[in-house]
Protein backbone atom coordinates (compact mmCIF):
# COMPACT_ATOMS: atom_id res chain seq x y z
CA UNK A 1 0.00 0.00 0.00
CA UNK A 2 1.28 3.51 -0.62
CA UNK A 3 0.73 6.36 1.60
CA UNK A 4 0.67 10.04 1.33
CA UNK A 5 2.98 11.86 2.96
CA UNK A 6 1.26 12.07 6.22
CA UNK A 7 1.23 8.54 6.25
CA UNK A 8 -2.41 7.87 5.45
CA UNK A 9 -3.52 6.01 2.21
CA UNK A 10 -3.84 6.80 -0.88
CA UNK A 11 -7.20 6.98 -2.20
CA UNK A 12 -8.13 8.81 -5.55
CA UNK A 13 -8.56 12.30 -4.56
CA UNK A 14 -4.65 12.48 -4.04
CA UNK A 15 -3.26 12.20 -7.38
CA UNK A 16 -5.64 15.03 -8.73
CA UNK A 17 -4.57 17.42 -5.42
CA UNK A 18 -1.10 16.59 -5.84
CA UNK A 19 -0.94 17.14 -9.15
CA UNK A 20 -2.79 20.70 -8.98
CA UNK A 21 -0.15 21.65 -6.19
CA UNK A 22 2.69 20.48 -8.94
CA UNK A 23 1.10 22.78 -11.74
CA UNK A 24 0.79 25.47 -9.82
CA UNK A 25 4.07 25.44 -8.63
CA UNK A 26 5.50 25.19 -12.20
CA UNK A 27 3.48 28.50 -12.50
CA UNK A 28 0.53 26.86 -14.78
CA UNK A 29 -3.23 27.66 -14.36
CA UNK A 30 -4.09 24.32 -12.68
CA UNK A 31 -7.66 24.72 -14.32
CA UNK A 32 -5.88 24.03 -17.73
CA UNK A 33 -3.39 21.92 -17.29
CA UNK A 34 -5.34 18.66 -16.00
CA UNK A 35 -4.02 15.24 -16.20
CA UNK A 36 -6.13 14.76 -19.08
CA UNK A 37 -4.43 17.78 -20.88
CA UNK A 38 -1.30 16.51 -20.06
CA UNK A 39 -1.54 12.99 -21.16
CA UNK A 40 -2.82 14.63 -24.65
CA UNK A 41 0.20 16.89 -24.90
CA UNK A 42 2.49 14.35 -24.29
CA UNK A 43 0.75 12.31 -27.15
CA UNK A 44 0.95 15.37 -29.47
CA UNK A 45 4.58 15.74 -28.40
CA UNK A 46 6.06 12.52 -29.35
CA UNK A 47 3.79 12.49 -32.81
CA UNK A 48 5.04 15.76 -33.44
CA UNK A 49 8.61 14.65 -33.12
CA UNK A 50 7.92 11.25 -35.72
CA UNK A 51 7.38 8.86 -32.59
CA UNK A 52 4.94 5.87 -34.10
CA UNK A 53 1.84 5.14 -32.99
CA UNK A 54 2.86 1.61 -31.88
CA UNK A 55 5.43 2.91 -29.87
CA UNK A 56 3.26 5.91 -28.34
CA UNK A 57 0.81 3.20 -27.65
CA UNK A 58 3.03 1.14 -25.55
CA UNK A 59 4.37 4.87 -23.58
CA UNK A 60 0.84 5.54 -22.62
CA UNK A 61 -0.20 1.89 -21.59
CA UNK A 62 -2.57 0.62 -24.51
CA UNK A 63 -2.72 -2.49 -25.48
CA UNK A 64 -2.58 -1.94 -29.14
CA UNK A 65 -3.19 0.93 -31.37
CA UNK A 66 -6.73 1.02 -31.90
CA UNK A 67 -7.59 2.65 -28.68
CA UNK A 68 -5.13 4.89 -29.27
CA UNK A 69 -5.78 6.37 -32.90
CA UNK A 70 -9.87 6.49 -31.55
CA UNK A 71 -8.93 8.67 -28.92
CA UNK A 72 -5.61 10.48 -30.05
CA UNK A 73 -6.49 10.64 -33.74
CA UNK A 74 -6.20 14.71 -33.71
CA UNK A 75 -2.50 14.32 -31.53
CA UNK A 76 -1.39 11.49 -34.61
CA UNK A 77 -2.34 13.76 -37.51
CA UNK A 78 1.28 14.65 -38.11
CA UNK A 79 2.41 10.62 -37.78
CA UNK A 80 -0.51 9.89 -40.24
CA UNK A 81 0.99 12.58 -42.76
CA UNK A 82 4.21 11.41 -42.71
CA UNK A 83 2.89 7.85 -43.57
CA UNK A 84 1.05 9.13 -46.38
CA UNK A 85 3.95 10.97 -47.91
CA UNK A 86 6.24 7.58 -47.61
CA UNK A 87 3.26 6.06 -49.33
CA UNK A 88 3.06 8.97 -52.16
CA UNK A 89 6.60 8.82 -52.71
CA UNK A 90 6.44 5.01 -52.77
CA UNK A 91 4.33 4.97 -55.34
CA UNK A 92 5.41 8.04 -57.63
CA UNK A 93 8.57 5.61 -57.68
CA UNK A 94 6.84 2.85 -58.84
CA UNK A 95 5.21 4.35 -61.88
Amino acid sequence: MFCTGHGTPLDHHNVPRDLRTIVRKAGLNDKEWTARELRHTFVSLLSDHGVSIEEISLLIGHDGTDTTERVYRHQLRPVLRSGARVMDAILHDVS
